[in-house]
């Protein structure tokens, strides 16, 4: 076995081309028993690490982590390739260097570009068309190597030669299009030949011109559809040729008549798909292409996996009561249908998607556009939503979607011949992001939660972190708060959440308020978004502060923490001040708080305990009424966290002020909301004391009481949570932490609603938005894919299969599954276990209970300690396999065994 490192990553990821930064960090994983204490790394421009293209040696260096090293030798090259190598050392014998990994940097400079925007002439605001852009370039020798820099002001198709150079892709991702967009760098070598090549770009409305959002409004960016590439082709003969966008190419129409993300695609099957990339064939009302209006907006490299094709899936096809074809895809999910469609020439068939069928087996839409109303012509947004329309043409045609998106699991058509299971398929479509946990458990409806979460993480981690994939598509921040650390322990998502979090800081608010939704879906073309009052809402502002330590808390991933810290310092100071200049409604009609005045956040809008379980929609009463003790809880925490960041990028003043803030704010806090035995004032709810035990804001001599009152809360409620967004996540950790894990068990096994279980008992694929998904007359309520609620699998890592950080990046890793013994122990599981590729490596805990005892069987990657608590003890464990027993039934001696006598 050697002992060399693998898995060789810069920024992330393994053989980037296109990276954005000129001081990318390595990574690296250990093989199994090697231990580092030091490494040692070389980079070159050339084909070996001998001579003067070696533009690094970073010497040795001492540190034990494989991961977040920067580069810091010579500047780096605009598009230019570099290898890359890494050695470890431990107690000064060094391993064999890896095997190279490659990195290429993409356009470190915005004047390294040279290409134009360009566009159909101006048709009108309401011209929707999806256009076609086509150059010829003639090369006299053959491409030895091609790289393509492209972009578009909505989503994109890239082609040479008939070669469709993207795919599935759904690019560029979203980012604020007032400020930046987003280029792509595809490899094309092989796509160009000498001779005549033709080159051509299909745009439809993407996020740009797309309808978006709440409100389903279209254009927020503008609605002049544009591309942009730079083609770089280095020939056999030791000459360069570049292509760019600008004047010369031309501009038509093409099969795709009209693509909007949500609304859907227009497509005439009787033009030919290949037809507008014959340069011997004109466009359909070509013209010359005209360049767009100089900009503000700044191309950034895209530093993260593309929304792409991540699976197929099968379908049945079935009858509805009103004729139309019904096709089942058996899982809710985010992609398309690839149909094979038949029938009369020029005859229109009409795609539909939903979640969801009526209780009388139609498709039903309905439950996902409460707020929206047709405008009375058949043609209103109920009419339009999630709905792809195609005109036949003269033979069988497979049809996909290629420009839009759909969040589903049933698709219904009409129009058509009788399909039959050939004829359909189903397209996933997702950031392509690795992943990196698999859980399993005797109790299959776990199981099926941790799937379920795991698929709404998928149809959700789209260009950007959504709600759903049906119905607003938005970024909203308060989801990914609650759900950040469930989503870095399923996926490898460093790159992804730090690309979401500087699209964050781009937007932020110059009071260091933060929008509701990332991007903000606002610009200077459509102005503000008719929700922006909502940008002082806490839980959700918090994803600033809140994200980027949960991001360093498990992934070890300090840049993050530097590049987010001014972001979460505005936060806080928009806090700081709304506490101290502001009055609500109750301080101004006569009650007062003394010398904790300047620490009460009772204004502005909050969302506060969003969704409690038979609640609806408080909305009306959070905005008459802020929920002052939810907004000063976050208002504390947000403030310790900030301290701790500061600790770690070495920072004490701001260390001192932050721990100087968060005591007052804290003790503003008790002094208005805790009453003398403990209880709080407030609604009396779950949550409410949920909050103040996970964010530590009580004194010591009162936590219990307040946990014994959450208990009996729950139990008032027949064992049901009673907790919205924002506390859910921490209800059963808390439970644990409080010595009620009995109670945190019945919670999760119940199985009646509101529970998670119970979704599952109803044929949950995915997780829903809200605790009940259907009406009592059994029409669907609300979406049926937001992740949020599905941070419960943290829970089902950490305390039930029992594997949980205990220092950043998984230095340390707690080992306790806190149901597998004691009073808590679940009857009916007999067993649990996960294994998370960690930064180290991969960890594992898995426990079985038979006959009384537990046995736990664990692995500690390299690099790492483990710390074992079962039965009541605690033991400490290096790298490597380890088995031990304990009682299953109470406290009882934790004994270490052979390994290789254990099955668990």
């Amino acid at each position: 076995m050697t002992d060399r490192p693998f898995s060789l990553t810069a920024d992330g990821r393994s053989a980037p081309i296109g990276i954005g930064s000129a001081v990318p960090e390595f990574g690296w994983k250990l093989p199994e028993g090697a231990e580092q204490d030091a490494y040692e790394i070389e980079v070159t421009g050339g084909a070996d690490f001998s001579g003067a293209d070696l533009v690094w040696c970073s010497g040795t260096v001492t540190d034990p982590k494989p991961f977040g090293h920067a580069y810091a030798g010579d500047p780096l090259h605009t598009r230019a390739r570099y290898l890359w190598r890494v050695r470890t050392l431990q107690g000064g014998r060094a391993s064999q260097w890896s095997e190279p990994a490659s990195f290429e940097t993409g356009v470190l400079s915005p004047d390294h570009i040279t290409a134009r925007w360009i566009s159909a002439p101006y048709a009108g605001p309401e011209d929707r068309r999806a256009l076609y852009f086509r150059t010829v370039v003639d090369l006299p020798a053959p491409v030895v190597r091609g790289r393509a820099y492209t972009s578009a002001l909505g989503w994109y198709r890239l082609h040479v030669n008939r070669e469709d150079i993207t795919g599935m892709e759904l690019v560029p991702r979203w980012t604020a299009f007032d400020q930046q967009v987003e280029y792509q760098v595809y490899d094309v070598t092989d796509a160009f030949t000498a001779g005549s090549n033709v080159i051509g770009m299909t745009v439809g409305d993407g996020r740009y011109r797309g309808t978006l959002g709440y409100d389903m409004k279209d254009a927020r960016y503008g609605d002049r559809l544009g591309v942009l590439a730079e083609i770089v082709l280095d020939l056999a003969d030791g000459t360069r040729h570049v292509v760019t966008t600008d004047g010369t190419w031309s501009v038509g129409l093409g099969r795709i008549r009209s693509a909007d993300p949500m609304y859907g695609e227009e497509v005439d099957l009787r033009i030919d798909a290949d037809a507008w990339l014959d340069p011997n064939l004109p466009l359909e009302d070509e013209t010359a292409a005209q360049p767009l209006p100089a900009h503000d907006r700044v191309l950034i490299a895209e530093d993260v996996e593309r929304v792409r094709e991540t699976g197929r899936r099968s379908g049945t096809v079935s009858t509805a009561p009103s004729g139309a074809q019904l096709i089942d895809f058996g899982q809710n999910f985010t992609g398309v249908a690839a149909l094979t469609l038949r029938g009369t020439p020029g005859t229109t068939v009409t795609i539909r998607y939903s979640e969801e069928l009526t209780p009388e087996g139609e498709l039903d839409t309905d439950y996902l556009l409460p707020h929206q109303q047709d405008n009375g012509d058949g043609e209103g947004p109920r009419e339009r939503f999630q709905r792809d329309r195609v005109m036949l043409g003269e033979t069988a045609t497979p049809y996909t979607p290629s420009l839009v998106m759909r969040g589903f699991r049933y698709v219904c058509v009409e129009g058509a011949d009788a399909l039959g299971p050939e004829d359909v398929t189903a397209i996933t479509l997702s950031t392509d992001l690795a992943g990196v946990a698999r859980f399993e458990a005797s109790d299959p409806r776990l199981e099926q939660l941790w799937r379920n979460a795991m698929w709404s993480l998928r149809s959700n981690f789209l260009d950007t972190a959504t709600d759903c994939p049906t119905r607003e598509r938005s970024g909203w921040t308060g989801d990914i708060q609650v759900f950040g650390s469930t989503a870095v322990q399923l996926v490898d998502c460093d790159a992804y959440l730090r690309r979401y979090l500087a699209n964050l800081a781009v937007e932020q608010f110059a009071d260091g308020s933060v929008p509701l939704f990332i991007p903000s879906e606002t610009s200077a073309v459509t102005g503000p978004h008719l929700m922006e009052y909502g940008s002082s809402s806490v839980g959700w502002g918090d994803v600033s502060v809140m994200l980027p330590w949960t991001m360093y808390s498990y992934l070890g991933d300090k840049k993050v923490l530097r590049d987010q810290y001014e972001s979460g310092r505005k936060w806080v100071g928009h806090l700081t001040e709304r506490a101290a200049n502001q009055r609500g409604r109750h301080r101004r009609l006569g009650r007062r708080y003394g010398r904790h005045e300047r620490y009460i956040v009772d204004t502005g809008f909050h969302w506060g305990e969003w969704l409690r379980p038979g609640e609806g929609n408080t909305w009306v009463k959070n905005k008459l009424f802020p929920p002052a003790v939810v907004a000063t809880a976050y208002f504390a925490h947000s403030a310790a966290l900030l301290a701790r960041m500061a600790r770690v990028l070495d920072r004490p003043d701001d260390v001192d002020y932050y721990e100087r803030l968060h005591g007052k704010v804290r003790g503003a806090w008790r002094a208005a909301f805790v009453r003398r035995g403990g209880s709080l004032i407030g609604e009396d709810k779950q949550d409410d004391y949920v909050r103040a035990l996970a964010f530590d804001l009580l004194p010591k001599e009162q936590r219990a009481a307040a946990a014994t009152r959450l208990v009996e809360l729950i139990e008032q409620a027949g064992d049901h949570l009673g907790t919205g967004f924002l506390s859910t996540p921490m209800l059963l950790p808390t439970l644990v932490a409080a010595g009620h894990a009995d109670v945190a068990r019945r919670l999760l096994f119940q199985t009646t609603s509101p529970s998670w279980l119970a979704q599952i008992e109803q044929g949950a694929t995915t997780i829903w938005e809200q605790w009940e998904g259907f009406k009592e007359n059994g029409r669907a309520h609300e979406s049926h894919n937001h992740y949020a609620f599905g941070s419960v699998v943290r829970f089902l890592h950490e305390y039930v299969a029992g594997l949980a950080p205990a220092a950043p990046g998984y230095r340390e890793i707690l080992f306790a599954p806190a149901l597998a013994t004691g009073p808590g122990a679940c009857d009916g599981l007999d067993s649990a276990g996960v294994e998370i590729d960690t930064p180290y490596g991969i960890a594992s805990s898995r426990w079985h209970r038979a006959d009384g005892t537990v046995r736990l069987d664990i692995t500690v990657p390299p690099g790492t300690t483990g710390i074992v608590r079962l039965g009541g003890e605690e033991q400490r464990r290096g790298p490597g396999r380890h088995v031990f027993t304990a009682a299953a039934d109470g406290p009882g001696h934790l004994t270490p065994v052979a390994a290789d006598s254990a099955t668990a």
